[in-house]
């Protein structure tokens, strides 16, 4: 039994190597304490962004700074340029992401939950959900972007576990 490889995935003609971002923060005043699977997740979804990401701001030429913050129950994306110096701001409303958010946190804590005393069946199971509320959250984020910037599947992924991130309060 011969496996296909998976298919290349060439890179989207209308983004420039220099649509990306290398340099991306969080607004850390958002948290209380994080647990450590969580401050996990944060950690792996920056450093796999600024390893291989594809960003772009609509009018606007890169390499991009990002700082992502909650402010009134908004998700604030703060974009500069490689020297710091702001470019443009734009808001996104959460109320659409409310319902994405809240099933992927009860997935995720399932999964914590799983690997430590569950079958291996039974972990891919609860993780294919969680991957696909991931999924979910990602395609939205992408949509609420348009008009804004243009991303790749990938970098809206995990942007969209810095969303989440943002969202833990203790």
């Amino acid at each position: 039994m011969t496996s296909t490889p998976p298919p290349r995935v060439l890179p989207d003609p209308a983004l420039k190597p220099t649509d990306r971002l290398v340099g991306i923060t969080l607004d850390e005043r958002t948290f209380v304490r994080r647990r450590p699977e969580v401050e996990h997740e944060r950690a792996v979804a920056i450093f796999d962004l600024l390893e291989d990401n594809r960003f772009a701001v609509v009018g606007l030429d890169g390499p991009y700074r990002l700082a992502l913050s909650l402010e009134d129950n908004r998700l604030v994306f703060d974009v500069r340029d490689e020297a710091d110096l702001p470019l443009t701001r734009f808001v996104l409303g959460m109320a659409s992401f409310r319902s994405v958010v809240k099933d992927y946190f009860t997935v995720c804590e399932s999964y914590y939950t799983a690997i430590r005393t569950l079958s291996p069946s039974q972990i891919e199971a609860i993780d294919m959900g969680r991957r696909g509320l991931h999924n979910e959250g990602a395609t939205l984020l992408r949509e609420r972007l348009a008009g804004h910037a243009v991303l790749d599947h990938d970098t809206s992924r995990r942007l969209f576990t810095l969303l989440c991130v943002l969202h833990v309060r203790a």
